[in-house]
């Protein structure tokens, strides 16, 4: 069997390209006689790596002088507790609850200080973003936190809450590099890899300079300390080499593919064929609300789970793969992250167009 379409939320989809690279450099990597995988993160041809990744990155998003980027492990999950044992100095911090990360990141929250809930969209099994122009923020927050895309609800914040002036943390996890955004906007900027720009095992932040200090909550581990991870240009331990090295990879795709402004226009494009035939299908319907939905993850049901059932195992056998719905929701899930082709996307249409003719 050759390539599927891979519409996993996660793990995801990379670009082929890159995969074609990192096989030929598999047992030699630009002439150091090993894999990347093998070599030590204090080579040089490691630190070159690391190096170019970050310049790339900086170069993708435009990031100032007085942001650090991180390259950490245990995923974008283990940061629910890093934000809060970092910047919790009032053990004050408002939450956004638009989803299940941004739910757990809040209980986590909660064993370092008072976090609370200042808007939520559970009341409607989070299928829309709350309106978050004037919302009550505690005058003593440490800071206001997103999570900007909903993977498993398919939903985006298009526009950015207003903080009141406190600090943004977002996670981007699941739409990290699929636009262009403003850093300035971002105290903390956090994605784990998996979703939209390599293999699991990195989580990328982009923190601002001065939240980066030794003045943490009282027990937070060392390598929770993102000062720890600043001052050793994230080489305080062995990092996740090889993942970051793919992620390298990626930055450099799409800087080949024109930057952020090109990869929204595609993506703008893939989601629109999918989400108009959802719009016009008379067995198919989205599930967001219009104003809030993704261009990264598109779920959809028929209204009748033995239905969907069919529909997952059919589409699996015409090489259209991993488009069920997380548990928690049920029905289907597309996820067209950068790397998902829009000949994918058209397969997908396609099948969807058939299976409704002869299924309506």
């Amino acid at each position: 069997m050759g390539r599927v379409y891979n519409f996993s939320a996660g793990p995801a989809v990379l670009p082929e390209e890159v995969l074609e690279e990192a096989a030929a450099e598999m047992l030699d990597y630009a002439g150091t006689g090993m894999s990347v995988m093998e070599m030590s993160h204090r080579s040089a041809a490691f630190a070159d790596i690391i190096e170019s990744a970050e310049a790339d990155l900086r170069e993708l998003l435009s990031v100032p002088d007085n942001y650090r980027v991180l390259f950490l492990q245990g995923g974008a999950s283990q940061q629910f507790a890093a934000v809060p044992m970092n910047l919790m100095k009032n053990r004050v911090a408002d939450y956004i609850v638009t989803g299940s990360w941004a739910k757990k990141a809040f209980k986590e929250a909660k064993l370092y200080g008072d976090a609370r809930a200042i808007a939520s969209s559970e009341d409607e099994t989070f299928s829309y973003i709350p309106d978050c122009s004037d919302l009550p923020v505690s005058e003593d927050a440490d800071y206001v936190y997103i999570c900007e895309n909903n993977t498993i609800y398919g939903t985006k914040f298009h526009t950015l809450p207003n903080t009141k002036g406190k600090d943004l943390v977002a996670d981007v996890s699941s739409c990290f590099l699929s636009e262009p955004v403003d850093i300035t906007k971002y105290g903390v900027m956090y994605g784990g890899a998996q979703k939209n720009i390599g293999p699991a095992g990195v989580v990328v932040s982009v923190i601002r300079e001065d939240l980066i200090t030794d003045d943490v909550l009282e027990g937070t581990p060392t390598m929770l300390k993102w000062k720890t991870q600043a001052d050793a240009n994230s080489l305080y331990n062995t990092p996740p080499a090889y993942g970051i090295y793919i992620c390298g990879k990626v930055f450099k795709w799409i800087k080949r593919q024109g930057g952020l402004a090109a990869m929204q226009e595609r993506n703008r494009e893939k989601a629109a064929l999918l989400y108009g035939f959802l719009d016009e299908s008379a067995l198919f319907r989205g599930t967001v609300r219009k104003e809030d939905r993704s261009l990264m993850n598109v779920p959809f049901v028929t209204g009748d789970a033995d239905l969907d059932a069919e529909f997952v195992a059919e589409a699996k056998k015409a090489g259209l793969e991993n488009l069920k719905g997380h548990r928690s929701v049920g029905g289907m899930r597309a996820s067209i992250y950068n790397a998902m082709p829009k000949a994918g996307v058209e397969a997908l249409v396609a099948f969807m167009k058939e299976f409704e003719r002869t299924h309506a």
